[in-house]
């Protein structure tokens, strides 16, 4: 079982270790040449991260801790600007372009809570995949069954494997559509999806301005939920789990649970078994709004409109630079009229406006993150017929809560030494809190 945050920080304070050590493990784990560092990080930063750790350990020797993270490895996504580097975003296309001026306010926050960032993780291109897939710079491998080769989940692939292969403690990715949601369903740790205006995306490279949000991937929703207050500027308190009995939970019924597999589902049954013998009130209800999601996004939906918005300038001097898989996508955005956009304003407005009134009675909606275990990387490349079926299949239930501008937790529910399955437990806009408290009490149960 990974080191939680709260165990890792009880080491450094108890003396019992150190920033310094902890931060050359990191790094020798992804310099690691039988490993995955190759495919989890597109930089790695060795001299700064050690800079980072020695001046933890010195603050901390003077009686100075300046956050629970103070000191821990912590990864970040390569759509995050750092100062004096130019943001890839897991592409090529972008090299030779201007360089960050300052870093963006997330990094900024982690370094000011004492972070020790050990690089920039690799990421399908330009966050437009649910798969996790990168031809530039390879594919990490998922830890369950690596041996075949599995994706790991997209599009913050290379933050959750740095976490399960112990180059980081936690990792701060992004999600628009499930991107931290999936890998961290498909790898067997726990992923936060937050409101979007919580944390902000100055200096953050956008996939979709109106569905991006920041979250952290951790081996525990408790993990979580300290990584999320600080990237939000709260304050870090104590956490405690919502109780269980009496907490009303609803498990949509139209969409979410089509398309399983035997695994996941048997483990989703299993998980909210156990939610209802712990004496939560489960009830299965419709949710018709969720089938007719597709069609409102028929055109391309915001991550098409805003990308191809973003990209366009990009795309005239190097789309022949891009993973054609993603230009496809992006592409689709310029066929978009204004009209168009303004329609789907309006139709998610109304939406949204739907949805919370149907789960207004509810503490949290609770569904598969993912419908499937983890395919083979070979599986989802051998054509575009494949891939985009995978991909529409593993984003379809993540997307649901991004459109509805709400938060989402996902949480590991499958048995230990089976394939990583996620719970997720999901709220409607600003229920961040809540949505926390009832993860963490759903993950003690199933841990039990």
């Amino acid at each position: 079982m990974l080191a939680t945050l709260n165990d890792t920080a009880a080491s450094l304070r108890e003396g019992r270790t150190s920033s310094i050590e902890l931060t050359e493990a990191a790094l020798a784990r992804a310099a690691d040449p039988a490993g995955e560092g190759a495919r989890v990080f597109t930089r790695v930063y060795a001299e700064q991260a050690r800079a980072a750790a020695r001046a933890a350990d010195t603050l901390r020797a003077a009686g100075l801790a300046r956050s629970p993270i103070d000191g821990l490895p912590i990864s970040i996504k390569d759509l995050f600007d750092v100062a004096g580097e130019t943001t890839l975003a897991g592409s090529v296309a972008r090299q030779g372009e201007p360089a960050a001026d300052e870093h963006a306010v997330v990094v900024q926050r982690l370094l000011a809570a004492g972070a020790v960032i050990v690089g920039r993780t690799n990421m399908v291109e330009f966050a437009y995949s649910g798969l996790g897939v990168n031809p530039h710079y390879g594919t990490p491998r998922n830890p369950w069954d690596r041996a075949a080769g599995r994706i790991p989940g997209g599009s913050s692939s290379g933050a959750a494997v740095s976490v399960t292969d112990g180059m980081a403690v936690g990792a701060i990715g992004s999600d628009t559509g499930g991107s931290v949601r999936i890998p961290a369903a498909l790898c067997g740790l726990a992923g936060f999806k937050p409101s979007a205006w919580r944390v902000p995306m100055a200096g953050v490279l956008p996939l979709s301005t109106s569905l991006d949000s920041i979250g952290p991937l951790a081996p525990t929703v408790r993990c979580c939920a300290t990584l999320d207050a600080i990237l939000a500027g709260d304050a870090v308190e104590p956490w405690q789990p919502a109780a269980l009995r009496g907490l009303r939970l609803a498990v949509p019924t139209t969409l979410a649970l089509d398309g399983m597999d035997k695994h996941v589902a048997a483990a989703f049954d299993a998980a909210i078994a156990r939610l209802s013998a712990a004496g939560a009130l489960v009830d299965e209800i419709e949710v018709p709004e969720f089938a007719q999601l597709a069609a409102i996004n028929a055109k391309g939906g915001f991550t098409a409109a805003e990308a191809w918005a973003w990209h366009r300038d990009l795309i005239a001097r190097a789309a022949d630079r891009y993973d054609p898989r993603v230009v496809s996508r992006i592409r689709r955005g310029q066929d978009m009229s204004a009209a168009d956009y303004l329609d789907l304003l309006d139709a998610r407005e109304a939406w949204v406006a739907a949805v919370e009134h149907r789960i207004a009675g509810y503490d949290a909606l609770a569904l598969p993150t993912v419908p499937v275990a983890a395919p083979t990387i070979a599986e989802v490349s051998a054509s575009d017929e494949a891939y985009y079926a995978a991909n529409g299949l593993i984003l379809r239930n993540p997307t649901l809560i991004n459109f509805l501008d709400g938060c989402a937790v996902s949480v590991p529910c499958h048995a230990a030494g089976t394939a990583p399955a996620g719970l997720m437990i999901a709220g409607a806009n600003g229920a961040d809190r809540r949505i926390l408290a009832i993860g963490m009490a759903v993950e003690d149960l199933l841990r039990s």
